[in-house]
């Protein structure tokens, strides 16, 4: 909300000049207009000390000279009303306690924010404003009704040690205080040179032709953007041009329906149904819109929509075809992952997350390799099922791990799998036997009869 002193830059003085001036707070957030009754005068961009009837605030002189009445004029402010004057030009001292002022601000914000949750408002505190002097809070907040905030205000004073104000305002003035980046990608509006905020409505979108999609249409406020209205007059005026009644034309092949418009290229795109299940789009004129109508009023049908006198216009390429003059080798990309070995992860570190030495790794692979003089069945590990196994190792790699070598398996020996299965065969015989012997079971289902010993 800076405005350009453009006066300020130039070389005369103007003895016509007002003694009023525009002073700003808090970088543009808020503006008020002093009188200037200091001997020697202030120029623009001037940290000022001024009288707010209250308490002294520090700000920055914003306009000076006659370019202030021009702004009181656009504002609506009366020459007569304004009487608090500037004290001083600001030193040190008055920067200092400037500075820590606008320190507490975020601090105070989150505080009363929390308390407002604590209490159960229907209410949002936007900002936080601190006077010059550190005596006196404003709190700006947004609320959809009225809010009894009594209470609030006793604990505000109680936590923050300060005179309390507070202000309500809209979403719009919301945005402007904060600030942010709009979707056209430079800085809002409302906080650069917006000032007066007008009402906007979905009216605005369909005369422009854009999509009642409220994401797209929707700022930072959750209202809709300020700038539906700059190019509103515009194509309010262009479109008296376009007739009312043009949704439905009639010719020999059926009935075409309006879809959109180009109100800057006056075309109007129809679609038309030639088949059953197919339709054809087209764009016609607006000369050839007005007369297919007039023949319509009168009961009449042409041919077809496209004037037959009209060339149909070439496909005009703004770019150069150049996929016969470019060729590119075909490159087989090759794939850099190597294979994950057994107790390794991919970036080559073990379990705990260390790297390993190459030495080491290689002896850990001789320490997990089976022997094959290994009496019994081999276990592998279920994520080595199907793999081949690693072929044997000599006597001197054994040697190297530092196991002794086992003494040769004896021939003749009998094997622990076939002492197994001898005895497993043999339980299976007795077990045979003896559901042979216990005969039919009874009908009854009682327990079958048993064959006693003789005495």
């Amino acid at each position: 909300m800076n405005t350009y002193d453009w006066l300020s830059l130039s070389d005369f003085e103007d003895p016509t000049g007002t003694d009023i001036v525009e002073i700003s707070f808090k970088k543009g957030a808020r503006k008020e207009f002093f009188r200037n009754n200091l001997h020697q005068p202030v120029q623009t961009r001037d940290l000022v000390v001024v009288d707010t009837g209250s308490g002294h605030d520090v700000g920055v002189v914003s306009l000076s000279g006659e370019l202030v009445r021009l702004q009181m004029k656009k504002k609506r402010a009366k020459e007569h009303t304004i009487t608090q004057p500037v004290i001083r030009v600001a030193n040190e001292r008055d920067i200092e306690r400037l500075n820590h002022a606008r320190s507490l601000e975020n601090q105070a914000m989150v505080r009363a924010r929390a308390i407002t949750v604590t209490l159960g408002l229907d209410m949002k505190i936007c900002d936080v404003e601190y006077r010059g002097d550190g005596r006196k809070a404003t709190f700006y907040y947004t609320a959809e009704g009225r809010v009894d905030f009594r209470e609030l205000v006793r604990l505000y004073a109680k936590e923050f040690q300060v005179k309390i104000e507070m202000r309500q305002i809209g979403a719009r003035q919301e945005s402007s205080r904060i600030g942010g980046i709009g979707s056209c990608g430079r800085e809002l509006c409302c906080s650069t040179w917006l000032t007066d905020f007008k009402s906007v409505n979905t009216h605005a979108a369909r005369y422009q032709n854009l999509s009642i999609n409220q994401a797209k249409l929707s700022g930072q406020c959750g209202r809709l953007k300020c700038c539906l209205n700059y190019e509103l007059d515009t194509y309010m005026e262009a479109i008296e041009e376009f007739p009312q009644d043009v949704d439905k034309l009639r010719f020999a092949g059926g009935v075409a329906s309006l879809i959109k418009m180009d109100i800057f290229k006056r075309l109007l795109y129809y679609v038309v149904e030639m088949e059953k299940g197919r339709n054809t789009f087209m764009s016609l004129s607006l000369d050839r819109v007005k007369f297919i109508k007039a023949l319509n009023i009168q009961g009449q049908l042409p041919d077809q929509l496209q004037d037959p006198n009209l060339e149909p216009e070439a496909d005009k390429m703004d770019f150069a075809d150049v996929t016969g003059d470019i060729e590119l080798p075909d490159h087989k990309r090759r794939s850099n992952r190597k294979k994950k070995k057994p107790g390794q992860r991919r970036d080559g570190a073990q379990a705990s997350g260390q790297p390993q030495q190459p030495g080491q790794q290689r002896r850990d692979q001789q320490q997990r390799q089976p022997r094959r003089d290994q009496p019994g069945k081999q276990h592998r590990h279920p994520d080595q099922q199907g793999k081949s196994q690693p072929p044997p190792q000599d006597k001197d790699q054994q040697a190297g791990t530092g196991h002794p070598p086992r003494p040769p398996r004896d021939p003749n020996a009998p094997r622990r799998d076939d002492n197994r299965n001898q005895q497993g065969g043999q339980n299976r015989n007795r077990n045979r036997n003896r559901n042979r012997n216990r005969g039919p079971r009874p009908e009854g289902g009682s327990a079958p009869p048993q064959n006693n010993p003789p005495s």
